[in-house]
């Protein structure tokens, strides 16, 4: 077999599909190989660029294979689907991957490493149990609803239907309390588990230089600071922080043809979470401004002229601009300073 170059990789749970080509672009293997055998073949191999879809356990081979001596870059699914051609199968897919791969304007994503997937892995449990909690609460709502006890919304409104059927309300048949006790005591735990993340991740934010000075951002607590440094390993591979804005999905959507621009709404694209985190924040910014007012001229004047949900969208956009400039410089947060005439 002629020396391969460059490699599209495959990647799935037990069946990995390889595509390789030597430096005219000529195939020289195309071949599936068994997960207990991923590593020994590609051990064997000379160093080359190895392309792969940022996909699930995408970094942990990609950190496996980066050990081995090779080259490996990964990208986005969305930007490798344009290469494959007609069919579609793992073939098709490696050979589309070691197409895009080669790329020049291709963008890649920069591997993790186990301890920032860890912290994400923290993200996503908290992520997770909030559902649970959501669910649960629901249910107790409307079984107990069923029975015509309804409560406020709120916190308060829930503990007192709790409290309810812990005290063996006579309103509330037995059977039905024995399985209302059951989602009660489960919404407990979750409860406890939720309160065991919130610290880990505030613990998380409060250890780097890095985070302790994301926060200092208007709008950035502590669950933004650690996913941010989680999500994004290295901040100079984006060349600008409208550059971050638009990986989060924080920028129009453009639907522009014949020299008129036309923009829409925010894309939506990117990572949801840091998008849903910095909504969030920049909405509890713009709330206060209204109800106390802000140092900040143009929130000041944003909120004048636009509605409270467009002024919220584009604050979070320019604090992921902040955010990348604060983690590429490692320079601290400055208020802005009233001109006074």
């Amino acid at each position: 077999m002629d020396q391969a170059v460059t490699i599209g990789l495959d990647i799935a749970k037990s069946v990995f599909q390889v595509h390789g080509v030597d430096e005219s672009g000529a195939v020289v293997v195309r071949r599936q190989v068994r997960r207990a055998q991923l590593l020994s073949f590609f051990a064997k191999l000379p160093a080359c660029l190895i392309g792969i879809e940022a996909c699930a356990t995408a970094h942990h081979w990609a950190r496996e294979l980066i050990k081995l001596g090779h080259e490996v870059r990964l990208m986005p699914p969305s930007y490798v689907k344009p290469y494959v051609k007609r069919q579609k199968n793992d073939a098709a897919d490696a050979e589309a991957i070691c197409e895009a791969v080669t790329r020049p304007t291709m963008r890649f994503v920069e591997v993790k490493s186990p301890e920032q997937q860890s912290v994400l892995v923290l993200h996503r449990v908290r992520l997770m149990l909030m559902r649970q909690r959501i669910q649960l609460s629901n249910a107790i709502r409307g079984h107990m609803a069923e029975f015509g006890l309804a409560a406020p919304i709120g916190r308060e409104g829930l503990a007192s239907l709790i409290r309810l059927i812990a005290d063996n309300d006579e309103r509330v048949p037995a059977e039905a309390r024995t399985c209302l006790g059951m989602l009660a005591a489960q919404l407990g735990l979750i409860n406890e588990q939720i309160l065991q993340m919130d610290r880990r991740i505030r613990a998380n934010a409060r250890a780097t230089e890095i985070g302790r000075k994301l926060m200092e951002v208007p709008g950035v607590g502590p669950l933004l600071a650690s996913a941010l440094i989680a999500a994004i390993p290295d901040p100079r591979a984006f060349r600008s922080g409208r550059n971050l804005a638009a990986w989060i999905g924080l920028v129009p959507r453009q639907n522009s043809s014949g020299g008129k621009e036309r923009l829409a709404g925010i894309t939506k694209q990117g990572d949801r979470y840091l998008r849903q985190l910095l909504v969030v924040g920049a909405l509890a910014v713009v709330k206060y401004a209204q109800r106390n007012g802000t140092r900040r001229p143009w929130l000041v004047q944003l909120l004048a002229r636009r509605t409270i949900k467009v002024a919220t969208v584009a604050l979070a956009n320019k604090t992921a601009r902040i955010v990348w400039a604060i983690m590429s410089t490692g320079e601290a947060y400055r208020e802005p300073v009233l001109q006074t005439a």
